[in-house]
């Protein structure tokens, strides 16, 4: 079913519905995550990324930096304004945890992490956002396996 957008009256808009109502494409549209929904998810997938590493368990590793990936990317669909900093962080810190992570090289693993903490957070200072410092917490997450 298409209903007429009232502020674009040459373009009908596609109307969503559910059970409870209906949604308008952009009203569908405005309900996407922005940054500060994501970033709590990126921030999970990056601490378990570490200890999965740390463990040898580098096929968990290489799940959550697939994951983490995709998380940036949707954080540069939604929130286009973001892309220069997100690309340098996938093309930079994420390539050189692939290769870390392919080798199965805890070293340079840890080293590409540490640099990646530091990209994030002065990517955070650089956007007027220096409150937002990012710190591997001390203790690994509990719910997952993280030894092979």
């Amino acid at each position: 079913m298409t209903e007429q957008n009232n502020d674009r009256p040459d373009r009908p808009d596609l109307v969503g519905h559910t059970r409870h109502t209906e949604l308008s494409l952009d009203e569908i549209a405005e309900m996407q995550p922005g940054l500060g929904r994501i970033m709590p998810e990126v921030s999970d997938r990056y601490w378990i990324l570490y200890y999965a590493a740390k463990g040898g368990n580098w096929a968990l590793a290489a799940h959550e930096l697939n994951e983490l990936g995709g998380l940036l990317r949707l954080g540069i669909t939604t929130r286009p304004k973001y892309k220069d900093h997100l690309d340098s962080f996938i093309n930079s810190h994420m390539v050189a945890l692939r290769k870390a992570i392919d080798a199965n090289d805890w070293p340079a693993f840890e080293r590409a992490y540490q640099k990646g903490v530091e990209g994030s957070n002065a990517y955070h200072r650089d956007l007027g956002h220096g409150e937002i410092e990012w710190i591997l917490p001390e203790d690994p997450p509990k719910h997952l396996r993280l030894s092979p």
